[in-house]
């Protein structure tokens, strides 16, 4: 270990929703925010945000699922299913995007089980609770679930970077630019 380890800075990650991390970049508790940006874009008026990358939205399905045979499925299929989702409270650009997903479908999907993480989505479908709709971020959930295409398929999610309006920490300044730098290798 080299002898100045301990004057680097310190990045600390949090699982956290959208709002939590944009009151955190606000209120000083947090430097940058990774975000999904939420539907009314005046809610960043006042912070400093770029987006980096867009990600497919897709179905996790559990292997030994029907579906988890085919690489596509379409919308009406996916809304007659049992979906898994985030917590309302906590994650409602979640249903903003399930909402919008699935505007053109004339059954509405039915959310039977919500969860506070991603992971616990990834285990309750892994069980056969039911499906979810996600972003395929590239987790690797290695053969517990499958990520299938949906089709006709939805607009991407963007991702983004948020911190506050100004000069940044060196330190800030620094994650903000590898992080432009790894979403512009994607």
């Amino acid at each position: 270990m080299p002898a100045n380890c301990c004057d680097r800075p310190t990045v600390r990650l949090h699982d956290w929703n959208n709002k939590t991390i944009l009151d955190g970049v606000r209120d000083g508790r947090l430097q940058l925010g990774l975000i999904v940006p939420p539907t009314k874009a005046s809610s960043l008026h006042d912070l400093r945000y770029e987006e980096l990358f867009h990600e497919r939205v897709c179905v996790a399905v559990a292997p030994q699922h029907p579906f988890a045979r085919r690489r596509a499925i379409p919308l009406t299929e996916v809304a007659a299913e049992p979906l898994v989702g985030l917590t309302r409270e906590d994650y409602p650009n979640y249903y903003d995007l399930l909402s919008i997903t699935f505007s053109k479908v004339k059954q509405k999907p039915c959310v039977i089980e919500e969860h506070d993480s991603m992971f616990g989505i990834m285990s309750a479908v892994e069980a056969g609770t039911g499906v979810a709709v996600v972003v395929d971020f590239g987790y690797s959930f290695g053969n517990r679930v499958k990520f299938l295409h949906l089709t006709p398929e939805p607009k991407p999610i963007s991702v983004g970077i948020a911190g506050p309006k100004g000069q940044l920490s060196p330190a800030a300044e620094k994650f903000w630019q590898c992080a432009k730098e790894a979403a512009s290798q994607k």
